[in-house]
């Protein structure tokens, strides 16, 4: 009896162990564990209602309390979530993702990477899935974990697939525009997620490699590329109307400057490579808008010291780009332009001169180019070239020139400037340069374009040393140039010696020439002339004024080059005057005077007209200048004449649109010519030289003449055995002795001929000098004049032998033929002195 109680018990006991296994196990949340009773009370019954927050604060308190189960809580959450997405019952799903947001806001303990691969887990379900409102739920819930700073580094954690989906998600098609806008801002948002999130952590996977840049950048571009009409205004787009701030092209920049600044030295290539990739797969180089812009926004946001390597990798892909269109050529070159613009700071890297030298490669070879009419393609074979827009891209390359010289300090400048003038091609200078294969038209467009590109350089340029700055490499072969006869090479050498000297902004003041009855209207700026500027003067000076007659002479001089030629007068008036060159400058508009009036140059009307007009207007100038009473009163005196009988003499009926000028010019003579005489002794009361003033400019003969290749270097020679008398009696002693000098000069150099009156035999001599430099060979002459040396040098040494007494020597004496001793002489490098004198 006892035993069946026993048993019945056992039977009691197994039943009821067995329904609590079957039933209350899987019905009744008593039994169940903890985690999961709490995860399930944050859900409502009816998803409408929302997270139960009481509920939810409880989880989170236990969650903090035993952070070993975030895991298992993740876990759960995700398997809930699953479960939930695959029965299309959205709303538990949403209060799911709000769920694990709390949590991952509220925990930040050791433990919090496991439940971080669940969160990821969700995060990636849901963007999987087809439902927009997924896809941005997700995003939204990515975008919150990206900005949470973890205690503890992972080690295992990858965002390969978020790159990709958010990636996807920018370009995203979706019919509906609305929603369209919206995925597609939910994949910039979770790219900048992604950015934040790895690129201040070494342990994450590098999104800086190439695998992510390619697709992280082009999602941006193109996001970027549909608000093209939205110009980027600043370096940060704070004053965004919110209207705008919503728009997905500015929620791009905003994404795109935040990658940027973000980007270290040795990441900035990675970064701007797949830019100029996107540029290029998509033609937008051509229309040079959203190129530009792009750069924009990369100078902008970029850490300023990383300038350069933006610079370099656009001059690396103008490389590449050689033989590509003209129009993607210029796209890049004005690219460039900008970029230099905004890299103020003259941070163009270690290689300055690389810079240069990869833009002038690209314009000569746009002006082989533009000459030969094509070139070779190895993808489309030959391809001709369009004239205008290999014109377009050259005055691109040359304003990027301008624009680079601008950012970089003066010495710099100095040197860029000299770079540029060794690859100009001058004629009997640089036998040696390559040449353009197309002959003298080739060299002379490079010419024009080099010399333009280095009026660029030199716009703005100021130095307080001139002497250093720009050096006899520099000025000699750039003056040079001033004896072409190319007209437009002559006027960019002018308007580049303008830019050299102007350092007080004086030129817009002189950029027409006038009458100016009083210069205190125009505030001239005007500095003492310094100490350098004397001795840059001095090295340069008829240099400078022998130019400025020569370019007077020359008959294919228009207005341009004349108005020029008075700024030229006018700034070194202005900027290197000492009483030395005021002389010479008045001694240099005197003789522009003579020059219009001499009838054996054969000028034409026009330009005699024109000789003079700028004579009188520089000669007002300088009397003004000068403070000298008499001076400026006898200017003015021979001006009033020229209004009243002469108006074509001055520049208000010259340099006109249609100037007044007669059709032949009658002798001007008396008041209506300044004389030379009278202000010689107006300026020698005021303590000026007077007996340099009496001396007429004469310029003097170098090799340039020869070199410029003139039509008539005689021309130039005869301007050394002539000079016209002057009727003044003041200066009949000073002319005669010219005279004498040059009789002498014509005997000893031309064979004689029969005399029949000093006037005719002085005539013909002087023709057959002219004749003889026009005709005869270069050798020659080359001899002729190596023979002149050779016996001034003889006579040099015989005059030295007899003034200076040869130093005693160590080597001793030397017996001479009549038995006298005589010291001989041994130069100092022959010397052998004692071993105690040498260290």
């Amino acid at each position: 009896m006892r035993s069946l109680s026993v048993v019945n018990e056992s039977l009691t006991t197994f039943a009821l162990d067995f329904s609590l296994s079957a039933g209350v196990c899987g019905c009744c949340g008593a039994l169940r564990p903890r985690y999961k009773r709490l995860v399930d009370n944050i859900f409502p019954e009816d998803p409408e209602d929302g997270l139960v927050k009481a509920n939810m604060e409880k989880l989170t308190f236990y969650a903090l309390s035993a952070p070993e189960k975030l895991d298992r809580i993740g876990a759960y959450l995700s398997e809930r979530l699953s479960r939930d997405v695959a029965r299309h019952r959205y709303g538990y799903v949403c209060i799911a993702m709000e769920a694990l947001d709390q949590l991952l806001m509220a925990c930040h303990c050791q433990s919090i990477n496991l439940f971080v691969e669940s969160f990821l887990k969700m995060v990636r379900k849901l963007l999987e899935a087809d439902k927009p409102n997924l896809q941005i739920l997700g995003t939204n819930s990515f975008v919150k974990f990206a900005n949470i700073e973890e205690d503890t580094p992972s080690y295992h954690r990858s965002y390969d697939f978020f790159v990709s989906r958010f990636s996807e998600m920018c370009h995203s098609s979706y019919e509906d525009p609305d929603i369209r806008t919206k995925i597609r801002m939910a994949g910039i948002k979770g790219l900048q997620g992604v950015v934040r999130k790895t690129v201040n952590d070494e342990l994450q996977a590098n999104i800086w490699d190439p695998q992510h840049m390619d697709k992280i950048v082009p999602s941006l571009l193109f996001n970027l590329q549909s608000g093209e009409g939205t110009e980027s205004r600043s370096p940060s787009p704070l004053q965004s109307s919110k209207k705008e701030k919503e728009s997905p092209a500015e929620l791009t920049e905003r994404c795109f400057r935040e990658l940027l600044g973000r980007a270290a030295y040795g990441n900035i290539k990675n970064a701007v490579t797949p830019v100029l990739m996107h540029l290029d797969n998509h033609s937008l180089w051509e229309g040079k808008t959203f190129a530009v812009r792009c750069f924009k926004i990369i100078m902008y946001s970029i850490q300023s010291q990383h300038s350069h390597l933006v610079i370099q990798q656009l001059l690396g892909h103008l490389d590449a780009n050689s033989k590509s269109s003209a129009t993607v050529r210029a796209g890049i070159v004005e690219v460039l332009l900008e970029a230099a613009a905004i890299a103020a700071s003259g941070s163009v890297g270690p290689t300055v001169l690389e810079v240069f030298n990869t833009l002038l490669r690209h314009l000569r070879l746009s002006v082989d180019y533009e000459l030969t009419g094509s070139y070779e393609c190895t993808n489309i074979g030959t391809k001709i070239i369009k004239e205008h827009e290999e014109r377009q891209l050259q005055e691109a390359v040359i304003r990027t020139i301008g624009s680079f010289a601008n950012t970089l300090p003066t010495y710099q400048r100095s040197e860029v400037m000299l770079f540029i003038m060794g690859k100009i091609p001058i004629p009997g200078m640089h036998p040696t340069l390559p040449s353009t294969g197309s002959g003298p038209e080739g060299n002379r467009m490079i010419q024009v374009m080099l010399l333009k590109s280095l009026r660029q350089v030199t716009c703005g340029f100021q130095t307080t040393n001139m002497l250093t700055a720009l050096p006899n490499s520099f000025l000699d072969p750039l003056l040079s140039f001033a004896l072409q006869e190319d007209a437009e090479i002559r006027l960019l050498v002018l308007e580049i010696l303008v830019s050299l000297i102007d350092r007080h902004d004086n030129l817009p003041k002189f950029s027409t020439i006038s009458i100016i009855s009083d210069i205190s209207v125009l505030k001239l700026k005007v500095d003492k002339c310094s100490r350098q500027d004397n001795l840059f003067m001095k090295k340069h000076a008829q240099h400078l004024y022998r130019h400025i007659y020569l370019c007077c002479k020359e008959q294919s001089s228009v207005r341009p080059h004349f108005e020029k030629l008075y700024s030229l007068l006018a700034l070194i008036s202005m900027e290197l005057a000492n009483e030395e060159v005021v002389v010479d400058l008045i001694r240099v508009a005197l003789a522009l005077q003579d020059l219009a009036l001499s009838s054996e140059e054969m000028l034409p009307v026009y330009n005699r007209c024109a000789v003079h007009a700028l004579s009188s207007a520089y000669l007002n100038l300088i009397s003004q200048l000068t403070t000298v009473p008499a001076f400026c009163q006898h200017v003015h005196e021979v001006i009033e004449m020229r209004q009243k009988e002469s108006p074509y003499l001055l520049p208000e009926d010259v340099f006109i649109e249609n100037p007044k000028i007669p059709k032949t010019l009658e002798k001007l003579e008396g008041e209506l010519l300044f004389q030379q005489a009278k202000i010689t002794e107006v300026l020698g009361g005021s303590g000026y030289n007077t007996e340099r003033l009496a001396t007429p400019y004469v310029p003097q003969f170098t090799d340039e003449d020869r070199l410029s290749k003139r039509k008539s270097i005689g021309e130039t020679i005869s301007l050394q055995v002539e000079v016209e008398s002057r009727n003044s009696p003041e200066k009949e002693e000073v002319n005669e002795n010219i005279k004498i000098y040059n009789t002498h000069r014509h005997i000893w150099l031309c064979s004689p001929v029969d005399s029949v009156g000093v006037e005719e035999q002085e005539k013909e001599r002087r023709r057959q000098v002219v004749e003889k430099f026009q005709k005869a060979p270069f050798e020659e002459i080359a001899a002729h004049c190596g023979a002149r040396a050779t016996m001034l040098q003889s006579k040099l040494n015989q005059i030295f032998e007899i003034t200076i007494r040869p130093p005693p020597s160590p080597s001793g004496t030397i017996t001479s033929s009549y038995g006298q001793t005589q010291s001989r002489s041994v130069p100092v490098y022959e010397m052998k002195f004692p071993d105690l004198c040498v260290y």
